[in-house]
């Protein structure tokens, strides 16, 4: 809401419909849209001569080019930290994401009766857009430098970036591209928990893409993520099938710029993506094919999360869907085909699966379901006595997972 208000009080204000403020209330919503409108200024700003620094044709220095990712990082998470300058107005929202779902009927005029049209909806381009490659900047486990392409979804029409962290010296690495989970920007905040650091040490590079609707993609009005919750259930279609375009894209760059294996991985919604590209991938030229899977606190199905986890009643994702004339079980119907349960392409010994005894979002036992039709081996499950939001926490400690997946990109 502040995003969308550009500082206007009055505009916020009337955002909040029936909601009345009291002059106090007034004075420190003021207060907050001015800090909010100050830093989302200089972030925007700083992020545009950052941008001319590391893809700009121009000579710059590497002190120059340290210096603006460190104030790119600096400027946006004090960006990101002024939404807690909000939250003395909690109260008067009655949910965390402003709900605007697609009818049935909508549904199934795009995607047809029985989804019929989903598999044109997931289908890779013909033609792959070209690939830029930012200045690398020197980091104490190697190299990073940023890649970024035209998105080849049409319903996001916009651009791709992805972070690369490489080793040091690396020829022909094995590579891991591991995506994000909902609502988390790892590429815009200072010292975020990184629980694939330990990879990149032990010589694989790891690609971190920038989901839809996160980051620097954000649509005006929305946080990061948001969008994908607030249209469901079609947004979420649009959300995964540009994922597995965008995907496939780094998955070719990832082929030509080293003759190492491939894993596909992500935590939460990033391994329920990378999950779904596995087995979509059965249909895909060889080369697109991952070489194995690593998946960090997952479960069999989105709609699992979605309708059935703990997260749902926060973001009153069934009531909203109810409201706009979805039965739960419609829903769920739906949903399952975001990531109907195939075999993946790749054998069970090259899965690596992470899961939290205690998790409530993504339930272990949903994610066991998944693992026992895929017949992934014991030996390549990993559980923790952790929740959802801890389980990375427990991978910087114990590292056994990554051993895991180094062992199995090793025999690739």
């Amino acid at each position: 809401m502040a995003r969308e208000a550009q500082g206007s009080t009055d505009h916020f204000v009337a955002s909040l419909g029936q909601a009345s403020l009291s002059k106090r209330q007034l004075r420190k919503l003021s207060e907050a849209l001015s800090l909010f409108e100050h830093w989302r200024l200089k972030a925007s700003m700083i992020e545009q001569l950052w941008d001319g620094y590391l893809f700009g044709s121009g000579d710059v220095s590497m002190e120059h080019l340290l210096m603006a990712e460190e104030i790119r990082l600096d400027t946006r998470t004090a960006y990101n930290m002024t939404r807690k300058s909000f939250s003395f107005l909690r109260s008067s929202l009655a949910t965390s994401v402003r709900m605007t779902p697609t009818s049935p009927a909508e549904v199934i005029s795009r995607f047809g009766e029985n989804g019929e049209h989903l598999d044109e909806l997931f289908s890779l381009p013909q033609t792959f857009p070209a690939i830029e490659v930012s200045r690398r900047l020197p980091v104490p486990r190697g190299e990073d430098y940023w890649i970024r392409f035209p998105s080849p979804s049409q319903s996001m029409n916009d651009v791709v970036y992805a972070r690369v962290h490489e080793p040091p010296g690396a020829v022909n690495p094995p590579t891991l591209i591991f995506g994000h989970g909902m609502c988390v920007e790892f590429d815009h905040y200072h010292n975020l928990v990184d629980e694939v650091a330990g990879l990149v040490e032990q010589g694989i590079r790891v690609v971190r893409p920038e989901a839809p609707w996160h980051g620097r993609r954000v649509l005006p009005g929305h946080y990061g993520g948001e969008q994908l919750l607030s249209t469901a259930p079609t947004g979420m279609f649009d959300y995964l099938s540009a994922q597995h375009k965008e995907w496939a894209v780094i998955i070719d760059w990832c082929r030509k710029t080293s003759s190492g294996p491939v894993a596909v991985g992500g935590g939460s919604l990033g391994a329920q993506t990378a999950k779904s590209v596995a087995m979509r991938a059965n249909d895909w030229p060889q080369h697109l094919q991952p070489d194995a899977v690593f998946a960090v606190i997952h479960c069999s199905h989105i709609a699992e999360a979605v309708l059935d986890g703990a997260l749902s009643d926060i973001w009153n994702f069934s009531g909203a869907l109810r409201d706009a004339g979805w039965s739960k079980e419609l829903a769920r119907q739906w949903l399952q085909r975001l990531d109907p349960m195939r075999t993946p392409c790749v054998s069970p010994e090259r899965v690596v699966s992470v899961t939290g005894s205690h998790d409530v979002v993504t339930r272990q036992a949903w994610a066991d379901k998944q693992m026992d039709f895929w017949q992934v081996p014991q030996h390549n499950r990993f559980s923790y006595r952790r929740g959802h939001f801890s389980v990375p926490l427990g991978m910087i400690r114990d590292t056994q997972p990554l051993l895991r997946l180094r062992e199995v990109l090793a025999q690739c």
